[in-house]
């Protein structure tokens, strides 16, 4: 009998790759890929939702909650992860869970998805509440350990959305506040759900988070201002910004951003409107955190 989750159905394309040629191979795989953004664009609508929930969250003081297992859980944690330096964030701001704890993300815990139980415990630790956003992530759409979770978070009044791969079942569509549902059809590998599912978890996570950071003030124009300087590389990106953006040389650009403590949004401000960093500190929460309220368009 078939299974009837898209996800564990076999791909007619694919039934005889285990006898093609390595390069018969490899452009078989590169078709399938190339169908998963036009399968994330079909839920372009929902997706947008989703924005806005975790955009909502954030303006009330809560969080973006993703909870997953196997290849989902390791893409929330992974997405959560990239915040904080990309974005200059709390760590709490984005989190991820994942069946099995951290010791999931480098060697598989099968079994600890089939705990509905462990889904509710994890989010319970988290103290979960009604300013947050919880989004399961189950390309398989069955997932026990995501399901305990969200029903846990909408217990505690939390808004909670589902993120699968499949055709989402009737309970999903009418008891979350928005549903996900990118059917990239069946894996190349039969059940390989970190091939095209993971794919698109990846694209759909980059889009919410990326979209909710702009939405927050941490982007000007499409420069990531608001990075933290943990590094030569992020030194460097940061510098480069105040280059471009207001004119300064490199010498200019280091002193500016060691004076602004490492805070590109600050150091640009500074330099914009002849402030200190105090005063660039406070004009900038007036705005919102938005460098555009304050200089204007420099980019």
């Amino acid at each position: 009998m078939q299974d009837k989750r898209l996800t564990e159905q076999r791909n007619p394309r694919s039934a005889g790759i285990d006898v093609l040629s390595v390069q018969e191979m490899v452009d078989l795989i590169n078709s399938e890929d190339r169908t998963v953004a036009d399968a994330v664009g079909r839920e372009r609508k929902a997706i947008a939702r989703a924005v806005e929930l975790v955009v909502e969250a954030f303006g009330q003081g809560g969080r973006l909650v993703y909870i997953g297992a196997g290849t989902s859980g390791r893409l929330g944690i992974l997405d959560a992860a990239e915040m904080p330096p990309t974005f200059g964030t709390d760590p709490e701001l984005v989190q991820g869970v994942i069946a099995g704890g951290y010791d999931a993300l480098v060697r598989a815990q099968e079994g600890a998805e089939d705990s509905p139980e462990g889904g509710a415990a994890a989010l319970e630790a988290l103290e979960v509440d009604p300013r947050d956003f919880v989004l399961g992530i189950a390309t398989s759409g069955s997932t026990p350990f995501v399901h305990g979770g969200l029903n846990l978070a909408r217990e505690r009044g939390a808004k909670t959305g589902l993120l699968v791969c499949t055709h989402p079942s009737e309970e999903s569509s009418r008891n979350l506040d928005v549903v996900i549902a990118p059917l990239v059809g069946p894996e190349v590998i039969t059940g390989s759900t970190r091939m095209k599912a993971g794919t698109a978890t990846k694209m759909v996570l980059n889009t919410i988070t990326t979209s909710a950071m702009v939405l927050s003030g941490k982007v000007y124009g499409n420069l990531m201002v608001d990075l933290q300087v943990t590094c030569q590389k992020l030194q460097d990106r940061g510098e480069r910004i105040l280059m471009e953006t207001i004119g300064l040389d490199r010498s200019e650009a280091t002193a500016l951003l060691e004076k602004a403590g490492g805070s590109v949004k600050v150091a640009i401000v500074m330099g914009e409107r002849g402030v200190g960093a105090e005063d660039a500190t406070r004009l900038l929460a007036e705005a919102g955190g938005l460098v555009s309220s304050v200089v204007g368009d420099l980019t």
